[in-house]
């Protein structure tokens, strides 16, 4: 596992695991939720204070339903780290930082494909916003 960040590859720094349950999560160490792209916010919105590092899955990178997701969470006030894991590709990187994403955590196979330089072409993604220049 790779996690890419706007400096580049970093190494995974979430010491307490992940779960899909948003019951398990509870106080400082309490684990990481991990969501699927068709997860329904309803049940997690009143645990979004105790939730620390939200991952969201990516099955492939046609998917786009996690970028609907994290905007989602972002809109709800949730201020804790976002995830996005799977199948992602460094086109893919501005995209997901402007749509709320602090991070994206890829295999190792898929950062051999794609290694950090590619990554860290798109890692100026505040930069070229298609939106921002429509806006003036």
């Amino acid at each position: 596992m790779t996690l890419i960040r706007d400096h580049g590859f970093a190494p995974e720094d979430w010491p307490h695991g992940f779960t899909e349950n948003p019951r398990e999560i509870a106080g400082e160490n309490g684990a990481g939720l991990d969501l699927p792209p068709d997860a329904t916010l309803e049940q997690i919105v009143g645990r979004l204070p105790s939730l620390r590092l939200i991952r969201i899955d990516f099955p492939s990178f046609a998917d786009g339903r996690g970028f609907t997701l994290v905007r989602q969470l972002r809109l709800m006030g949730y201020r804790g780290r976002l995830r996005a894991k799977g199948h992602l590709i460094a086109d893919q990187y501005a995209m997901a930082r402007r749509a709320g994403f602090d991070e994206v955590e890829i295999s190792e196979a898929e950062a051999r494909r794609q290694p950090e330089e590619i990554w860290l072409f798109r890692a100026d993604w505040q930069a070229h916003d298609y939106q921002a220049r429509l806006r003036g």
